[in-house]
């Protein structure tokens, strides 16, 4: 009997897909729930999944085809036996009816994830490699397993193909022994040679990737961004932190970081300038009553951003707890689409990668986002003293059409001074 396999039901909002991989050929043995094929929209990573144990009996779609919801992929022998010869890497089937995990997310383009790890259907290093190291890997004709994967249970990243090819690229050869003087067309080869040598490669941009320069573009075309900068003297929180770190874990099961305090002191901000937590929809603005704050978290795909829903209800401790969650299950691909859809205000870090200043863009529909920055001992004058003290410049973009720089730097001060008296986010004051 043959089976069908279509496209699975994309989600909300997504049109169609592209084709990115087959991981098996016509012919091959096939195991109940293996990933056939990888396809890529402009928000998720889909695994298709057999239906039925069997032999793919045949392949419709080639790679790089876009694809809707219910199109045919492929033909499925079911309950044959494999052709002497034939390949038969088929995983072990798993009980239950197939579905098709969504493996990781990207920044503003609402995701989800039903499955944290990939099917090792090629077996060794080829089975870990992502969609897009994949393509790379076959361009280029390289031997996967000769590529060391950085990413998690040793998955291999398009980056970590870009970086075996530059350190291959970039090996010194074995210099030749008492070479002979060269001529000046034995020279003139050479140059020419090595200019044949710099090699350029042109990898098509992931459907992610463009997705997120498509908003990025929008929002700085649509919107009148700005962005007002202030500095925050972070002794008294990590006097705070210093002090309740460990009685904190042990009660809570969680370290007391710096998230929680930005996000609490936003919030305090957020009730006093409405403006920053409303969005403008046509020639409304919407002024959202709740706060849900998104916490961008980089993975190896792309940014994302989880959402604090209710974030103002939220402990200190909730807080932590959901953002270690969020940033676990980001980077492993299990993240939900609820989890990331939505959000009315969103923070970012760019601390963690060392930046000490930046401009960061609105994650639209939404007005403003807050970057944080890296902190760093600076020489501060108080109380005419001239004193070491930990300082941190933080970055406020918002929608100018909306949110006066009047409301914007107030709000920064804000956030500022619930930062170095953490008392105001427990008086509210």
């Amino acid at each position: 009997m043959t089976i069908e396999v279509r496209v699975p039901q994309l989600p909300e909002s997504v049109a169609d897909a592209t084709l990115v991989s087959w991981h098996k050929k016509p012919g091959d043995a096939v195991a109940r729930d293996e990933n056939l094929v990888d396809l890529e929209t402009d928000k998720v990573v889909l695994e298709v999944p057999a239906p039925v144990a069997g032999i793919l009996k045949e392949i419709r779609l080639s790679d790089g085809t876009t694809v809707t919801s219910g199109q045919v992929l492929a033909v499925i022998e079911e309950g044959a036996a494999a052709a002497p010869g034939a390949s038969a890497a088929g995983a072990t089937p798993v009980p239950g009816a197939s579905a098709p995990a969504i493996l990781s997310t990207s920044n503003g383009a609402t995701t989800t994830a039903a499955g944290a790890a990939k099917a090792e259907g090629a077996g060794g290093s080829a089975g870990k490699l992502s969609p897009a190291a994949k393509r790379v890997v076959e361009e280029n004709k390289l031997d996967p397993k000769a590529v060391a994967g950085t990413g998690r249970d040793g998955r291999v990243s398009k980056s970590d193909v870009v970086n075996y090819l530059s350190a291959k690229d970039s090996a010194p050869a074995a210099p030749p022994a008492a070479p002979p003087a060269a001529s000046p067309t034995a020279v003139a080869a050479a140059t020419n040679s090595a200019r044949a040598a710099r090699a350029e490669q042109h990898v098509p941009m992931t459907r992610l990737r463009a997705r997120i320069a498509e908003r990025m573009v929008q929002a700085q075309a649509t919107q009148a961004l700005l962005t007002s900068f202030n500095e925050v003297d972070l002794g008294a929180v990590n006097e705070l932190r210093s002090r309740y770190k460990d009685q904190f874990e042990k009660q809570y099961g969680v370290k007391l970081g710096f998230m929680s305090f930005f996000t609490k002191a936003c919030v305090e901000a957020l009730k006093k300038f409405p403006s920053v937590n409303a969005s403008v929809e046509g020639n409304d603005i919407v002024y959202h009553e709740y706060f849900d704050v998104g916490v961008a978290v980089s993975t190896e795909r792309g940014l994302i951003v989880p959402v604090l829903r209710d974030a103002d209800q939220q402990s200190f401790a909730d807080i932590e707890k959901s953002i270690a969650n969020f940033a676990g299950r980001a980077r492993a691909g299990t993240i939900t689409i609820e989890e990331l859809t939505g959000g009315t205000f969103t923070i970012t870090n760019g601390g963690t990668f060392g930046s000490l200043m930046s401009t960061p863009i609105v994650n639209a529909p939404q007005s403003a986002i807050l970057g944080m920055h890296k902190i760093q001992d600076r020489a501060m004058v108080i109380g005419g003293q001239v004193v070491v003290r930990p300082m941190m410049y933080i970055a406020l973009t918002y929608d100018h059409r909306i949110i006066d720089g009047r409301e914007a730097v107030l709000f920064l001060v804000t956030v500022k001074q619930c930062l170095e008296d953490p008392a105001r986010m427990v008086l509210h004051v």
